[in-house]
């Protein structure tokens, strides 16, 4: 006899995107990160970063991606959730994390990071997940290190000038890398 699943769990399914998801996948993720309606969540970059997060090319190069795929995140139907899978060699690579602001604080990140680490140990054998965040998250850096990612203090530069990242509203930005053996 298990444990039987929430209604969070019992209700969510998870699915690879396609190109004809782009648009709603591109409201989703700016939803979860950019502008007023992002402050309904607590994953917002409203306060370090302007303009947008990402563009309609930018998930499509994801979802299209040949040694990759977007895993989209379903309740009724509809999805609520979404994040960018790679493989890279003996890891692979988390990205594009977005969770519809209304429904963040309720549990579906960790659903959704659990069954993104199960998707690519079975499907491309792993050993790692990475990631890299911005190294001012800490609330969102401390919520990754409770699901067992590690800093590695490894960092790059971020792209200032380059607006298809935003726009920084502060000049000590930098992306961490995070890593958790799986």
């Amino acid at each position: 006899m298990g444990i039987a699943p929430s209604p969070d769990q019992a209700r969510l399914t998870f699915r690879d995107a396609t190109e004809d998801d782009v648009p709603v996948l591109v409201g989703l993720i700016e939803s979860a990160y950019r502008g007023d309606a992002s402050r309904a969540g607590w994953t917002t970059e409203a306060d370090i970063l302007g303009g947008r997060r990402t563009d309609a090319e930018g998930v499509r190069q994801v979802v299209t991606a040949p040694a990759g795929r977007l895993l989209v995140a379903e309740r009724d139907g509809a999805p609520v959730a979404c994040c960018q899978l790679e493989h890279r060699g003996e890891a692979a690579y988390f990205g594009m994390f977005a969770v519809a602001p209304a429904l963040q604080g309720a549990g579906l990140g960790k659903l959704i990071i659990a069954e993104a680490e199960r998707t690519v140990r079975e499907t491309w054998c792993v050993k790692e997940m990475h990631m890299t965040v911005i190294s001012v998250r800490e609330e969102l850096i401390a919520w990754y290190e409770r699901r067992g990612y590690r800093r590695t203090g490894e960092t790059t530069p971020f792209p200032y000038g380059d607006e298809r990242f935003g726009i920084p509203q502060r000049d000590d930005l930098v992306f961490e890398l995070l890593v958790k053996e799986l």
